[in-house]
């Protein structure tokens, strides 16, 4: 064993002092000492739920996997689930413990990516997700007034969400919502959350999924539903500076730039604190209102795709125009 290779928590790790990645000011050790700091708090996000991860390896580009490779331990846990946009079965991880986490430390998985949805799908949706991109080129405060747009929406509605950096540039609304939700409902209430909230301040934010629609607004995106995705609390990014995404008080919001919290910095910023579990309300029952508005509201991907259909068709048609 190298200087630089350790067991922690019955795992073996190999090139603790190699650079994280191009640009992240960390190495491979400065990531395991992180995720086994917040073990805890990470794994209650990522428990029960098919994982994927983003990877870098020495040299390469980052890259997302869902399957396991063939080498992964048997005593990671894991599910099959039918992928139907790929046609086929994918072996997901279910991160359910610190020894699995810093597995896929030691695998080089920078970011941690659990599904919306539980294994056991029957329980639906565990929450309705606002995710606000800022325009490139904007401040991290267009996103911050833009989450605060989709907190009055919710409160006018008797909701309440709990607030995340993305680990980039944008800020993440999480909403518990009650077992037993279907699918269909939570998606049709995250639409109607965020057209509300453009109501509000139309000259801020915007649901226009096509980029060249927004016209240097906010992005309110909605479409983190179903089978989604969505990177998880505390999950490190692949960005400059190797940055977490870090829950917060809302009061907070103003005060923060994304940037201060990284793998380095992150452990002493939070303390003993759990920031998403005492900031996250309880599960809530959805609005008849709002279910209702957001199944008039056609679903964005789908509305985009039938548009750049119809705009390649009219350049087609008049390509002087």
């Amino acid at each position: 064993m190298s200087s630089s290779d350790e067991v922690r928590a019955g795992v073996n790790l190999t090139n603790l002092d190699k650079p994280l990645f191009d640009g992240a000011d960390a190495t491979k050790r400065d990531l395991i000492d992180y995720l086994e700091a917040v073990g805890d708090r990470l794994v209650r996000q990522l428990r029960e739920r098919p994982l994927s991860v983003v990877r870098v390896r020495p040299g390469q580009e980052p890259f997302m996997q869902k399957n396991l490779p063939k080498y992964t331990p048997e005593w990671v846990p894991r599910m099959t689930i039918w992928a139907e946009s790929s046609r086929r079965e994918v072996t997901y991880a279910v991160c359910d413990d610190l020894r699995t986490l810093l597995w896929f430390g030691n695998q080089r998985a920078i970011e941690y990516h659990p599904t919306l949805l539980l294994g056991d799908h029957s329980k639906g949706p565990t929450h309705l997700v606002l995710d606000l991109d800022p325009p490139e080129g904007q401040p991290f405060r267009q996103a911050v007034l833009a989450a605060q747009l989709i907190r009055r929406a919710l409160a006018d509605d008797g909701l309440a969400g709990a607030v995340k950096t993305s680990g980039s540039k944008g800020v993440h609304v999480f909403v518990p919502v009650r077992a037993g939700t279907s699918i269909e409902d939570a998606a049709a209430a995250t639409r109607a959350v965020a057209a509300r909230a453009e109501r509000l301040d139309p000259d801020l934010a915007t649901t226009a999924f096509i980029r060249e629609d927004r016209g240097g607004k906010v992005f309110l995106d909605s479409t983190r539903a179903g089978g989604a995705t969505v990177v998880a609390a505390y999950s490190p990014r692949v960005r400059p500076g190797a940055t977490v995404s870090f829950p917060l008080a809302w009061d907070d919001l103003e005060r923060i730039t994304p940037r201060e919290f990284t793998v380095r910095t992150a452990v002493a910023a939070l303390g003993e604190a759990d920031p998403w579990a005492t900031e996250m309300p309880a599960p809530q029952a959805l609005p008849a209102d709002l279910v209702e508005e957001g199944h008039t509201i056609p679903v964005a991907r789908v509305q985009a795709m039938h548009e750049g259909k119809r705009r390649a068709r009219a350049r087609r048609a008049d390509p002087a125009s």
